[in-house]
């Protein structure tokens, strides 16, 4: 059974995460300088310190998690861990695609924390504040929520945008096709259906503007074959070609984020262990939720790279 690495998005960030890692190991001081350097302000001293609302904004949190993810990875390779004896495959949620990318030597660290500010700059910019709106809907199957979406359609543009397993799926688009699918989704029999409290549609056709963003900015920059395949958001199945990794990162601004059957891929291709690189332990309770026979693992302070390190050992 191999061990695949995997990288949290959006929603795991919090104030004073990575603090302990720059603390402790040089390697993870190094990965928040660097990216520092490469947006020309301090942004570790908004993750460390906060303010909360600064971190919180999608041009922030973006890469503020991306650098946690790498900070937490380089203090597993201080300890003599590599990616590339250590793990058959890596992933990330949205975002943490990314952070995935980066840490399968696929984009370079300066490179990738320059493109989740343009990403995040352009997916707030693609659409007006109050437009678009995200739901999450709890305790249906996904062709019953493909069917509110569809007949929601009909109020503006609705569509999945994360299917995250464990009966829960969140819709993104226009704010009354949205709130008319949420309330279908209540009398079709769903647990909950409740708007998430987000600043854009995002994963939806509405983040168009956004994809064509990352499509210029993408081409400006370097792209290599990842040390291990990369299971892409947006087919749940393995990519190492630099021209279809690219491909694909335009693909999942406006597409869904099938985090469910990339999981399932894991468990179906002799997967055994999923490890969480960065703040929080979203993706293990993911993980657990979809396929109990996965162990999973969280990695982002210095007493899990301990732990680890000596679990691998």
């Amino acid at each position: 059974m191999t061990v695949a690495f995997t990288f949290p998005g959006q929603g795991s960030q919090q104030v004073g995460m990575g603090k302990a890692l720059a603390d402790a190991y040089a390697s993870s001081r190094a990965v928040f300088e660097e990216v520092d350097e490469a947006l020309g302000e301090k942004l570790s001293q908004v993750i460390f310190v906060g303010p909360e609302e600064t971190l919180t904004l999608t041009a922030n949190a973006q890469p503020a998690l991306m650098a946690v993810s790498m900070a937490a990875l380089r203090a597993l390779e201080e300890g003599g861990f590599s990616l590339a004896g250590g793990a058959s495959h890596v992933a990330g949620h949205s975002l943490g695609e990314y952070s995935a990318l980066c840490a399968a030597g696929s984009i370079s660290l300066a490179d990738t924390a320059r493109l989740l500010r343009i990403r995040g700059n352009a997916m707030q910019a693609a659409v007006p504040v109050g437009k678009g709106a995200m739901a999450a809907i709890i305790g249906l199957e996904q062709q019953d929520v493909e069917t509110v979406c569809e007949a929601a359609s009909q109020d503006g543009i609705c569509q999945i945008a994360n299917d995250n397993g464990g009966g829960q799926l969140v819709i993104s688009g226009e704010k009354a096709a949205v709130e008319k699918a949420a309330s279908l989704a209540s009398e079709k029999g769903a647990k909950r259906a409740l708007l998430l409290p987000v600043s854009a549609p995002f994963h939806s056709a509405l983040m168009a503007p956004a994809a064509d963003a990352m499509r210029e900015a993408l081409g400006g920059v370097e792209v290599k074959a990842p040390v291990v395949p990369l299971i892409a958001n947006v087919l749940a199945a393995p990519v190492s070609d630099p021209d279809e990794i690219r491909a694909r990162l335009v693909e999942q601004v406006t597409g869904q984020v099938r985090w469910r059957e990339t999981v399932e891929w894991f468990a179906a291709n002799g997967v055994g262990t999923l490890v969480e690189v960065g703040s929080g332990k979203v993706l293990c309770g993911l993980a657990r939720r979809i396929n109990r026979d996965l162990r999973s693992k969280a990695v982002g302070t210095p007493e899990d790279v301990a732990a680890y390190l000596e679990s691998a050992g």
